[in-house]
């Protein structure tokens, strides 16, 4: 797919972003950023840097406790997906 270039604007900047995925994408990631900025600058009163900092510092948690869930559950499909073998393998051994 070819990369586009899109203007979108986070916490009152336009910047300039370049990617391979829909304008429709990187406009809800950017309006998402924008909204975590926004929420924490309403929250703190803190500049702008500051809550961008903050903001990221959020969004990675909210990333690594994604990561850690879909871990536990491919764990979990994995563990069941064994024992879904093994019932088979009993079955088949008794027929």
């Amino acid at each position: 797919m070819a990369k586009t270039r899109i203007i979108v604007r986070i916490a009152g900047r336009e910047y300039p972003i370049t990617s391979s995925d829909s304008e429709e994408y990187v406009r809800r990631v950017a309006r998402y950023v924008d909204r975590k900025i926004s929420d924490l600058s309403l929250a703190t009163r803190l500049p702008a840097p500051e809550c961008a900092t903050l903001a990221a510092v959020t969004i990675a948690d909210e990333l690594a406790k994604m990561q850690e869930e879909l871990n536990r559950v491919r764990a979990q499909m994995e563990s069941e997906r064994d024992e879904l073998q093994k019932l088979r393998a009993e079955k088949e051994g008794k027929t």
